[in-house]
């Protein structure tokens, strides 16, 4: 346990009585008052999932509002973690949440009232709801935004939260905020993207947003469209509110894999019916809530945390202190205050991390801390005179790892180790990409040009990795070789996201999964040799041809014989023969 005195929030007696449901529902299943397909449901939409593999170990997967936690929250993440966790880890998700695996199913309950202690939940971090409200890791401090974020996401995720409006949607809803020119929240691969902008109205400032609407990845990706040019800040809710409701009544029921927003935007009405079907329901909205006392958000700004007690440090930085802070440390449009990124290698962390982290956050920030979708955690608000020893703390807790949000950052799903759904084991993917980087490959990640590249893998076509906008996307699949199934990748590259759009990457072929590591480097070093001044890895792919790379990566589809290399033919990380093994999906259960 922390040493430190956590401070007990009062638990909402809705909260309260979620847990106590849970615990009632669990013994009723036990008791075979019910099935686990009745359960399923119920455990959905309270953040539980099930487990490959196990029907009595669950995943809890912890919901926080755009990704903003404290010292006290990420402590109490570690104790859960170590009474409850196997391994004992929590996982920064691409959703900016935390993830538990291989719980028993007897200790949820107990788990769930510890995040209610400290003002976390997992209520609607699954099922057929509006999932949790992400937003730009840097909103309040970033020197590119018109106004924080922030504050909006927590209105939004706080008025949806429960809503009984969005309980049993047709399917999950994702919302995504940003105020930066940089795409950090990646708005366009949401059901709705909400990117902050101010106009001049009777010579005031206003502030407002564009709304992007139809996005998703998954295995049929659309990229968002623009659905209002401006949409002033005290619309925002209502606006929000109608998109869902319109979802709600016409989203796809009878078919899960044709159900999200995206498919009702640009397959079944199109972009300019489901704007006239828009604007007509927000009149609705607006007509039926005289008041409108929830949608006005006071706008607010940061303030500074408390005087730092980790005082500046006389001592040597260490050799990697220059590279660290070159790469992980972020200059704030508040003078003297800077965002470290703290990389988190395939977005796990340990309890002795977890609670390292917390501790030293305390003493250099006041305990403000952000998960980011690229599955790390940021320290907000670190003085300059406490970069040193910041430093010297996260190297005791092996964390001080260079290269945040660079080519060496890889972002990952869990794969086949927990999800039903995975071909692969994506961990052990990033593993191997990893090793070869800091081995063989060093010179690539310090090339300057592939620097910023991004690589992202996912254990199926579902995208939890966001392999669709990566530099180089990964995903899994099996074919067979010789009469044998074999795990393999298949290779997306040039996707990405920008303020106005989202870019899928191409595919240009797969490749067995033991062989990746080294395709991986094939690709970095033709792109490295090939582009032309500042050509994006995207404009690179388009000028050389798709079918030209199809072509270079031939030789690292094939393996030798099995007599031969008997281990060529598994997975990446596992002995022995691969099997496919695929269970029961339930995201959209």
């Amino acid at each position: 346990m922390s040493e430190h005195t956590k401070n007990k929030v009062e638990i909402s007696p809705e909260q309260m009585a979620e847990i106590e449901r849970f615990a009632r529902e669990m013994t009723r299943l036990h008791n075979g008052e019910i099935d686990e397909d009745d359960f399923r449901r119920f455990r959905l939409e309270n953040g539980i999932y099930g487990i490959r593999g196990s029907d009595d170990l669950q995943m809890i997967r912890v919901k926080i509002h755009w990704g903003g936690l404290n010292a006290d929250q990420l402590d109490t993440c570690a104790d859960i973690a170590e009474k409850y966790a196997d391994p004992k880890v929590a996982h920064v998700t691409t959703r900016q949440n935390l993830q538990f695996h291989r719980i028993a199913r007897k200790n949820v309950p107990a788990a769930m009232k510890m995040m209610a202690e400290c003002g976390l939940t997992s209520r609607e971090a699954c099922g057929n709801t509006v999932r949790t409200v992400t937003a730009c890791p840097f909103a309040g401090i970033a020197s590119e935004e018109p106004f924080d974020v922030t504050p909006y996401a927590d209105a939004t995720a706080k008025y949806f939260l429960r809503n009984p409006l969005a309980q049993n949607m047709p399917r999950k809803f994702k919302i995504a905020f940003e105020g930066c020119k940089t795409d950090h929240a990646r708005i366009g691969i949401h059901d709705a993207g909400v990117q902050a902008v101010v106009r001049e109205v009777d010579g005031k400032a206003v502030r407002g947003f564009k709304i992007y609407v139809g996005g998703g990845l998954g295995a049929v990706p659309f990229p968002a469209v623009l659905l209002e040019e401006f949409t002033p800040a005290d619309l925002l809710i209502p606006t929000l509110e109608a998109i869902i409701r319109l979802q709600d009544r016409h989203g796809n029921r009878k078919d899960k894999s044709q159900a999200r927003l995206k498919f009702l935007i640009h397959k079944t009405w199109g972009l300019e019916e489901f704007q006239k079907q828009f604007e007509a329901e927000r009149k609705q909205v607006i007509g039926m809530s005289p008041g409108h006392r929830l949608w006005h958000v006071e706008p607010t700004e940061q303030v500074p945390p408390p005087k730092p007690k980790l005082k500046e440090s006389f001592a040597l930085p260490g050799p990697g202190f220059e590279q660290w802070a070159k790469s992980n440390v972020v200059a704030q449009k508040q003078k003297g205050y800077k965002t470290v990124v703290i990389r988190c290698p395939l977005g796990d962390l340990s309890i002795e991390q977890m609670r390292g982290i917390a501790k030293v956050s305390r003493e250099v920030c006041g305990g403000r801390i952000r998960a980011s979708i690229t599955q790390n955690l940021l320290l907000t608000w670190v003085s300059e005179e406490t970069l040193v020893p910041l430093y010297q703390a996260l190297v005791k807790l092996k964390i001080a790892l260079p290269g945040g949000h660079e080519l060496i950052d890889i972002t990952r799903c869990p794969g086949s180790d927990t999800c039903n759904l995975a071909i692969t084991r994506s961990r052990t993917l990033a593993e191997g990409i990893t090793k070869l980087f800091t081995n063989g490959g060093r010179p690539l990640i310090e090339n300057e040009a592939l620097k910023k590249l991004t690589i992202k893998i996912s254990g199926c076509p579902n995208s939890c990795g966001h392999h669709h906008i990566a530099d180089l996307g990964f995903h899994g699949a099996a074919r067979k070789i010789e009469g044998r199934v074999v795990p393999h990748y298949h290779i997306l590259i040039g996707g990405g996201t920008t303020e106005q759009k989202a870019s899928m990457g191409i595919r240009i072929g797969q490749v067995p999964a033991k062989r990746v590591p080294e395709v991986t480097q094939h690709l970095l070093e033709l792109y490295r040799d090939g582009r032309q001044n500042t050509e994006s890895m995207r404009d690179w792919v388009e000028r050389i041809t798709p079918a030209k790379l199809t072509e270079s990566i031939k030789p690292f589809t094939t393996l030798p014989s099995y007599d031969e290399e008997p281990e060529m033919y598994g997975d990446l990380g596992v002995e022995g023969e691969f099997k496919l093994e695929i269970g029961q999906g339930e995201c959209a259960a």
